[in-house]
């Protein structure tokens, strides 16, 4: 059976300190809770290291924030999946949107960078998702469906089991709006038919697809009774402990 996933991206916040504060009271505050979902902490690069010394890998889950789509090289400034997994690491955020918009990743980069990941033995979490224009011009189920075969469909059906997907409403990240429980579950239940049609019905139905669109205590129960919503990609949220909690704890 699929697992319920509840992953923390923290973005580009808080120092060391302060992160590895937060970890840390994170994972107190999961001592001696029974919880019905895995817990990821998406931490910046500088982080990483040290989070995964502190929290109880049984747990709690860390991931990178992205992973370059180079071996190794010339290429100052960059953090190849190599990298990440030395230190610990088991999960890796690939695709997310404001990678795409930004930093202008494209479909046959996050390839190379998905590759890169399963060959280090790295759990990709790869986004996909629209924004309000393509949705409000009725082009999301099209859009959600090339980012995931340009960048996805040629691997086999063993590394694909591996992957762990999280749709994005672009529209809905940071500006307050939420998909309703409706959409997210018209999307998601989209998302895996698109598997199945691919892979069949077997890896389609042990495929996680999280939601990742502003996800938050008041809204969290609804978005995961959901049938095909599997957990949430969680970013404000996620950065204290008193919000996050009730997210983990909406399962």
């Amino acid at each position: 059976m699929r697992k319920n996933i509840v992953a923390g991206n923290w973005k580009m916040n808080t120092n060391l300190q302060d992160g590895l504060a937060l970890a840390k009271g994170l994972n107190e505050a999961l001592k001696g809770k029974d919880i019905n979902c895995d817990v990821i902490l998406g931490t910046p690069f500088t982080h990483i290291a040290s989070v995964v010394d502190a929290v109880d890998a049984n747990k709690i889950g860390v991931a990178a924030q992205n992973c370059a789509d180079k071996v190794s090289g010339a290429y100052t400034g960059e953090v190849s999946a190599e990298m990440v997994a030395s230190t610990g690491a088991k999960y890796v955020i690939l695709g997310h949107s404001e990678r795409r918009a930004y930093y202008h990743e494209t479909p046959a980069i996050l390839k190379d960078k998905v590759n890169l990941a399963l060959a280090n033995n790295l759990t990709p979490i790869f986004c996909i998702g629209e924004v309000l224009a393509e949705r409000e011009s009725n082009k999301h189920f099209d859009i959600v469906k090339y980012q995931i075969s340009e960048s996805l469909f040629e691997l086999s059906a063993e590394d694909f089991s591996k992957i762990v997907l999280a749709y994005e409403p672009v529209w809905a990240i940071g500006t307050g709006k939420t998909a309703t429980a409706e959409q997210a579950q018209e999307m998601h239940a989209f998302i895996r038919k698109t598997l199945v049609e691919k892979y069949g019905e077997d890896i389609a139905n042990n495929t996680s697809i999280l939601y990742g669109g502003s996800a938050n205590a008041s809204n969290a129960k609804e978005l995961f009774s959901n049938p095909d919503v599997d957990g949430g990609l969680i970013g404000g949220a996620s950065l204290s402990v008193e919000n996050f909690m009730p997210v983990i704890e909406a399962f």
